[in-house]
């Protein structure tokens, strides 16, 4: 950027109390307060989904995108019985960002670090929670309602939009660390691999599952439930 020769030195200050007074802030912000504004990004976004073609998906285990995703009115939809998709990349550390709305009464899911050596994703990736709280079974409990980490931790009742509205997601994992937002708050953060979360992990249904939160590096995945849902805006930052 360009700036005038008399406006450099006041600009320099106003920006470095700026980021100070930013840096101050995050780290106080409880776990339900709005997204502030991160630090300048290590790395470029990458568009998984440009609303017209699905080249960056294909079918878990599969070489080929299922027919029964189609995109539609610029969003990834599953319209009709198909699998799960995976990207076609593998990714260790990174943010994700997209927009997803359901179906009355439907259920999905985002999966990270996805492996292909079980008959199912979701043995190995830990989930976020896509889903109508206000018609599905699963809204009844936090810790399968939308935004949680399915089964492990419960998300805040209040979050989710209804069925057929658009709901904005950021996925952060970098390293051990995890955090689900759901419209601009954090409903949920958690360390792969800490006491906590083994405990509760063995005391639920992945526990007798050996790779279950256990890769380093693998797919994001989005679920085939058997519901109408789609997903749009879809885009991921590597992190260091």
């Amino acid at each position: 950027m360009i700036r005038h020769t008399s406006s450099v030195l006041a600009t320099t200050l106003a920006s470095a109390f700026f980021t100070v007074a930013c840096s101050r802030a995050t780290t106080s912000h409880s776990s339900l307060a709005p997204a502030v504004a991160a630090a300048a990004p290590t790395s470029e976004w990458h568009t998984l989904f440009d609303g017209k073609t699905t080249a960056e998906w294909r079918g878990y285990r599969s070489d080929s995108m299922p027919s029964g995703w189609q995109v539609v009115d610029g969003a990834l939809t599953r319209v009709g019985p198909a699998s799960d998709i995976v990207t076609r990349e593998r990714f260790a550390n990174f943010e994700l960002m997209l927009e997803w709305r359901i179906a009355p009464g439907g259920n999905s899911g985002i999966m990270y670090r996805v492996g292909e050596e079980d008959d199912a994703p979701y043995w190995s990736g830990p989930e976020m929670q896509v889903l109508d709280d206000a018609r599905h079974p699963d809204g009844q409990s936090r810790l399968t309602s939308a935004g949680s980490c399915y089964g492990i931790y419960p998300s805040p009742a209040g979050l989710v939009k209804p069925a057929g509205e658009w709901n904005q997601v950021r996925i952060v994992v970098n390293g051990t660390h995890v955090e689900h937002w759901l419209n601009g708050v954090k409903a949920v953060e958690y360390e792969l691999g800490s006491p906590d979360w083994e405990l509760r992990v063995r005391e639920s249904k992945f526990g007798p599952h050996p790779h279950y939160g256990r890769y380093k590096t693998g797919f994001i995945d989005l679920q085939d439930h058997g519901d109408w849902v789609a997903y749009r805006n879809i885009k991921i930052r590597p992190l260091p």
